[in-house]
């Protein structure tokens, strides 16, 4: 990474860096020494919207084991991007192997020991990123924002001690599929308020709930199942606005955001020069949580009244969005008339799909578009992930604008946000 210091960072991602081997269904092969990961995948999706200079701003880190193919190192320095490569001559890079069912059912194992990040990865300009995507357990996730956000106070009190201000990262939080069970329910229910954003996919979402989230008559993906599992979710969080966006394959995704009560600052305080705040403690329910004193509690102002003319009442968003690549024949009717999108023979290897989806959504984010549009982007992003396997090709056409798959991205953002 050649980032200055003052280098600004839009996009970080604590997703590991992975070389994939990918296994099909007969009688296609494999494919092997390709470039993946969570990591990988998500910063591609933020460097899709980031044609240079402005591709300085999305970061990641890599750690280079004694095997990694010349090849990569080429591709990842054509992104121009602030990627933190660490390369260490006693282990071998984290390998993983994807295989892949009917109904693109995904299996994966490491192939090789895995290099998980900490906190304590996020150095310089990394660590001061507007937006971070995570990917982890529910008690995982927990942690590691509660160590990002003292890593960053700590370092604006070295800065400057008298005033000792930070801002707050936009947290994206995508749920590791292993930990996504009932047993975890209550865990990820205690972590909403500490992200911005929850992103499972439907499968994952269905998990916490004890379900599938199939059709039970057709075997798809259900949209009933997911709309029931986000007002479950959400009902557990009232008086509050949380937000998930569901990514499901094929039927597009899911935003919702529970209508929820919002309160400014008071003017007293917002007139006062303090370096201490009280604190809060988010994201605390438990068995014996007294909800009557926590309602409560929520509409009241610091001195116990209730400050209507403080209060702001989110309405909430509930609203599916289509994929790029259309499969539903119903779709594909409603769509425009030479819509490029029409049809999914495009789609070659779903691998990288979802994590694409959330750079491209945490990077919307991070230069201020409100959740609907950063979703837009997402879907867009995540088109140029499965059209191949591995990663888009980057090129430049005749008029000197940067191209993947020799499609100009803000073209067929246009095109995707026309139809919609």
């Amino acid at each position: 990474m050649d980032a200055a210091e003052w280098q600004d960072i839009d996009f970080v991602t604590m997703g590991m860096f992975i070389i994939d081997e990918i296994e099909y269904p007969p009688p296609r092969p494999p494919s092997q020494n390709i470039l993946g990961g969570a990591g990988s995948y998500s910063a591609l999706g933020a460097r899709l919207f980031s044609p240079p200079p402005l591709s300085r701003s999305v970061g990641w880190i890599i750690d280079q084991g004694t095997d990694f193919p010349p090849s990569i190192t080429t591709t990842i320095s054509s992104w121009q991007t602030s990627a933190l490569l660490r390369p260490n001559p006693e282990r071998l890079t984290t390998r993983g192997w994807n295989g892949y069912g009917a109904s693109e059912q995904r299996s994966f194992h490491y192939t090789t020991p895995k290099k998980r990040l900490t906190a304590a990865d996020l150095t310089g300009p990394l660590l001061q990123a507007r937006a971070i995507h995570l990917i982890c357990s529910p008690l995982r996730c927990r942690d590691l924002v509660t160590e990002i956000l003292a890593k960053r106070k700590s370092e604006a009190r070295a800065r400057d001690p008298e005033l000792a201000t930070y801002t707050r990262p936009i947290f994206i939080w995508e749920p590791v599929p292993d930990l996504c069970t009932p047993d975890e329910l209550l865990n990820c229910t205690n972590v909403l308020p500490l992200v911005d954003v929850c992103s499972p996919n439907h499968a994952e979402l269905a998990g916490f709930m004890g379900s599938d989230g199939l059709d039970p008559v057709t075997g798809e993906i259900s949209k009933g199942a997911v709309e029931r599992s986000c007002e479950q979710l959400l009902a557990s969080m009232p008086l509050q606005s949380y937000t998930l966006v569901v990514r499901a394959g094929d039927k597009g995704c899911y935003v919702a955001r529970n209508g929820g009560r919002k309160r400014g600052q008071p003017k007293k305080q917002a007139a006062m020069t303090t370096t201490k705040k009280k604190e809060y403690v988010r994201g605390g329910l438990s068995h014996d949580t007294d909800m009557e004193a926590l309602f409560a509690g929520l509409m009241q102002d610091d001195e116990g009244h209730v400050a209507r003319e403080e209060i702001e009442v989110d309405p909430g968003v509930e609203k599916w969005l289509p994929p790029y690549y259309l499969r539903n024949e119903v779709d594909k009717e409603t769509a425009q008339e030479g819509d490029a999108s029409i049809g999914s023979e495009k789609v070659v290897d779903p691998t990288g799909g979802g994590n694409t989806f959330l750079g491209g959504l945490a990077v919307a984010l991070a230069r201020g578009k409100v959740i609907e549009e950063a979703c837009a982007w997402a879907s867009v992003a995540a088109s140029f992930a499965i059209e191949q396997v591995g990663v888009p090709l980057l090129g430049q056409d005749d008029e000197g604008h940067e191209t993947w798959n020799e499609i100009r991205v803000d073209d067929r953002l246009k095109e995707y946000q026309e139809r919609l």
